[in-house]
């Protein structure tokens, strides 16, 4: 269940950067490389958090657990090491809140527990990757602190 949630919101946030067209044959295959993705690095270690709505989980009515209700944002850490001293650090695999729900500071509240738990662990350091075009994230990290420390390049062949 944890495993097909993630991937689902990985997808939703690709498909909202325009990473994913509408070609059936890439829907496949970027679904096919976020759930291996998710294979690969959601671990026992992985710290996984999801928001749900409060006003949703307020309306729910009836017996406990019969309503599901569908979270409106997640944040999924993981761990790394850094490629220049060799340290572990904690990683951001993913970070992503549902559109009609940003600009509340869910993100910053979900990045901060971030920092919470990987200080709490013994991390020094918190690294992610971000894409360049994504502006409000780019924003979200510069205001909470990040600094950029390298810049990823491709050559389409």
């Amino acid at each position: 269940m944890q495993r097909a949630r993630l991937v689902k919101f990985m997808q939703r946030a690709y498909r909202e950067l325009g990473h994913q067209t509408d070609a059936q044959s890439n829907r496949q295959h970027v679904g096919t490389h976020l759930a291996d993705t998710v294979q690969r690095h959601l671990s026992p270690q992985s710290q996984l958090w999801w928001l749900i709505d409060n006003e949703a989980a307020a309306q729910s009515v009836g017996l406990p657990g019969l309503h599901s209700l569908e979270p409106v944002g997640c944040l999924w850490l993981g761990e790394a090491i850094d490629q220049r001293s060799g340290n572990k650090q904690a990683y951001v695999f993913l970070l992503y809140v549902a559109p009609a729900h940003r600009h509340k500071g869910l993100g910053s509240t979900l990045m901060h527990q971030a920092q919470r738990w990987a200080k709490q662990q013994g991390y020094a350091q918190i690294s992610l990757q971000v894409f360049e075009d994504n502006q409000a994230a780019m924003n979200l990290y510069a205001k909470l602190g990040y600094q950029s420390q390298a810049k990823w390049m491709s050559l389409d062949l």
